[in-house]
């Protein structure tokens, strides 16, 4: 299995009371597959430009579409732009290949919803070994999950009355810099997206406010 694989089980096996954030969730899965690129050699960062490395035999067949989508010439791509383009809608497409895969099945009962049709994962050694990383308290899985909202709330306190979710482990402690990068890239990525989500709404808001005054 996969980082991005592990932390989309995460996600739906998560107990946050609230639907997951498409948009948050897909920023992390992409930040996830540069990591995982990270460990089997076939990036490197220089600085925050993700530099194509070998090519070694990727059995993941979406890490190998994230390997074959990287920039190959320089300057290359910032982790930050390789965010916000592999990203777009990239939790479909993991759930796609899921659901393609037989793992996942369709019930009529609340759980997390990515899409029409509540989906729940079926139960496989996959499933089981990525609830283990997280009960581990893997310090990557953590933070992507973190960052991604799935557990704590990485863009400050709650509002009164919202829903809570469950507290992630500690902070985990990263010693790699390359993969350190790549997870502040993905807070700030987070961060940004909801500034414009919130920017929008104001606009929206003061839109309807004109159109009340005819």
């Amino acid at each position: 299995m996969t980082t991005p694989r592990d932390l989309l089980i995460v996600a739906m096996d998560g107990e946050s009371g609230r639907p997951t954030d498409r948009g948050s969730l897909s920023l992390a899965l992409a930040g996830a597959e540069v990591i995982d690129l990270l460990g089997a050699q076939a990036v490197e960062l220089d600085g925050d430009r993700i530099v194509p490395g070998g090519r070694p035999a990727l059995e993941d067949p979406l890490l190998r579409e994230a390997e074959s989508a990287l920039t190959q010439q320089a300057p290359y791509e910032s982790v930050e732009d390789w965010l916000w383009r592999r990203g777009r809608d990239l939790s479909s497409a993991y759930l796609t290949a899921f659901e393609t895969e037989g793992g996942l099945t369709r019930q009529r009962r609340r759980l997390v919803s990515f899409r029409a049709g509540d989906v729940a994962l079926v139960d496989s050694p996959a499933r089981r070994g990525a609830v283990d990383r997280w009960e581990s308290h893997e310090p990557v899985l953590v933070a992507l999950a973190t960052a991604a909202g799935l557990y704590g709330d990485p863009l400050g306190e709650a509002d009164e009355g919202s829903p809570k979710t469950p507290d992630a482990p500690d902070a985990p402690d990263i010693t790699d810099d390359a993969v350190a990068t790549v997870l502040a890239a993905v807070n700030d990525a987070v961060m940004e997206l909801e500034a414009v989500r919130q920017r929008r709404s104001i606009e929206d808001a003061a839109f309807d406010n004109i159109w009340r005054g005819f």
